[in-house]
């Protein structure tokens, strides 16, 4: 069994729900079943600061709150601070327990994905373990990269300092944040097993029901994924981002026609229009008779000015598609 962890390593809830999922897996109902824990990238404060700040700064900052509410839905942000370090201690985590730094968690990613790529679920799990400790324990700045570096050598991964210092796992965890927006991941911690996601540090007890119940997931082609994957991004009004994960299928398949048209679609709404009317424009060669991509090349033509030449397209989706009229 596969349990993904879908968590930011700067959310309280994500470290007790670590320790509670680790109780669940010691259930006696689970023994004997094979599990996999992986660690997937949230971020509940994208707009942190590279360079880390007192924590004391951010809690007097009212444009954080939204964001550390992803954290813990329905508390406010100094309700769930007092929530968090009573719960904690309930499970353990302690006896000191705070963070003392905003800090960005991007590195920390990154650490946790290049641990799994090259150790992995085990050394991941070391590696998250030794990060959330650093952060909520001990007091340190986990965005700083010799901070990092101890970090990843008293996790046993001692090679994660030299990748970080390289561009490895930039690319990895971007299209990791994006897949689990697609995916409808929405708060830290998520654990997801198959097609079932459990959201929040749930207690022990239900985390096990949880898993016990399993989940299957459709295995599909890596291409396929990455496609309904951009165009969840798209339907959630996110072009670029699907834009990002479309981009090896348009260097592989760039002459499918499911991979044009979606990309077709999240150029027009982000508004390049040059590449959304020259990527339809091949479509319209292959498939004339297709009334959506006329329709949609002929509003492209309208948002770049071009009435005169728009209009036979508009004109012919329409005759094609009522819809279009």
């Amino acid at each position: 069994m596969r349990i993904e962890i879908w968590a930011d390593v700067v959310c309280g809830w994500a470290y007790i729900g670590k320790r509670r999922l680790e109780t669940a897996l010691a259930d006696p109902a689970l023994d004997g079943v094979p599990v996999e824990v992986v660690w997937r990238p949230f971020r509940i404060d994208p707009i942190a600061p590279a360079q880390a700040v007192p924590i004391e700064e951010m809690y007097r900052d009212p444009m954080v709150d939204a964001a550390l509410s992803r954290c813990a839905p329905g508390l406010s942000p100094a309700e769930n601070r007092v929530r968090v370090s009573e719960i904690a201690a309930e499970e353990g985590l302690g006896p000191r327990w705070g963070a003392a730094w905003r800090a960005d968690t991007h590195d920390a990613h990154r650490l946790l994905a290049l641990a799994f790529e090259h150790g992995g679920a085990a050394r991941q799990d070391a590696v998250a373990e030794q990060v959330m400790k650093a952060h909520f324990i001990e007091g340190r700045d986990i965005s700083d990269r010799d901070a990092l570096a101890a970090i990843a050598a008293e996790a046993g991964f001692a090679d994660g300092a030299a990748l970080l210092d390289t561009d490895a796992g930039e690319e990895m965890v971007r299209e990791l944040l994006l897949i689990g927006k697609a995916r409808g991941v929405a708060t830290s911690p998520t654990i997801v097993v198959g097609d079932r996601a459990l959201a929040g540090a749930q207690p022990a007890e239900v985390i096990r029901d949880f898993l016990l119940q399993g989940g299957r997931r459709r295995e599909l082609p890596e291409e396929v994924e990455r496609l309904r994957y951009a165009e969840s991004l798209l339907d959630q009004r996110d072009p670029l981002g699907a834009l990002v994960l479309l981009r090896p299928l348009l260097d592989a398949h760039g002459d499918d026609r499911n991979v044009r048209m979606l990309a077709a679609r999240a150029y027009f709404t982000s508004a390049q229009l040059g590449r959304a009317r020259a990527t339809l424009e091949r479509l319209v060669a292959d498939v004339p008779d297709d009334s959506y991509v006329r329709h949609l090349l002929g509003r492209t033509l309208q948002r770049q000015g071009l009435v005169a030449e728009a209009a036979p397209h508009l004109s012919m989706a329409a005759a094609m598609s009522p819809e279009f009229a």
